[in-house]
Order: C-alpha cells, then structure tokens, then sequence
C-alpha cells in the first residue's frame, strides 16, 4: 500500500497514518539499502524522516520533586480541645472536626436519627440536644456551624 492510499484510506487519524506509513517505509528503506536503483530520492527522504520519532517533553526539575507533606495536621484536621459537652458525646477532651463529624454521623446512622422523608434533616435525641443548643430538628447542613461554638480556638 503506497503512502497517498494509506492517507486516503485512514484520512487524518495520526496514529494509524504513522503505523502505515511506517509499514510502507520499511519496505522503502530495504529498497533502499538494496540499491538506489529501486528507490527515488523522494521515497528515501519520506522514509528517513517517517523513521525519525519526535522528542518526548522532559520534565521540569521542580514539577518532578515530590510535594512535602505537612508534619503537623492543620484546619479541620488539626487536633484541639472541646467544650465539655462535645467531649462528653465523643467521650475524649480533643478531637478533630472531621473526627467529631463523623462520629456524629455513626450516631445518627446507628440510631436512625434522619428524617425518612427529608434525608436532609435530623431528628436530635436528649444526647444530640446537648450539642445542637437544645434543638428538635437540624439540617445536616447545620451540623458544621453548630459544632464551631465547642471548639476552643487555637491562637
């Protein structure tokens, strides 16, 4: 298959032009080592510069140095004490936010606290009144400003 059939038959998808005009050019660089008799100088230049494969992007000294990690967990993740309400539900005097959240949420789950129709809301036991300011129903969007007041705030 010459290169003008295979550029018709396979119109503009690059990688299966390559392959095909690599297959064509391996039969004109045998031509061509065989003798300049069978092979025009068009055909051998076509065949050097399909063989030549483009240059892969190296990468840059600073995107390939690996990020550092930060030593001591920070904003939510950061650990600090709770007010005495907070510690009595998590039974622990420090804790994270996120840690806090998702054992709030293992609560609510274990005693199935969400409302069955609007999962959005949830419905506080005497022991979730404690720490939502005595509410009967929370949105689970509230559980976040809720919780800011039982955090001590770190200086």
């Amino acid at each position: 298959m010459s290169s003008s059939t295979a550029a018709m038959v396979f119109r503009g998808c690059r990688a299966l032009l390559s392959s095909a005009r690599s297959a064509s050019t391996a039969s004109s660089v045998k031509a061509a080592v065989q003798g300049p008799s069978k092979v025009s100088k068009a055909a051998a230049a076509a065949a050097t510069s399909a063989v030549e494969k483009p240059k892969a992007r190296t990468k840059s000294p600073a995107s390939s140095s690996p990020r550092k990690t930060p030593e001591r967990p920070s904003g939510i993740l950061k650990v600090t004490a709770v007010s005495p309400a907070l510690a009595k539900f998590l039974n622990s005097p420090e804790a994270s936010r996120t840690e806090a959240v998702k054992k709030i949420w293992s609560y609510i789950k274990l005693h199935d606290l969400q409302n069955p129709t609007n999962k959005r809301e949830i419905f506080c036991d005497e022991k979730l009144k404690s720490i939502f300011d005595g509410k009967d129903k929370v949105g689970f969007l509230e559980i976040g400003k809720l919780l800011s007041p039982h955090f001590a705030k770190s200086a």
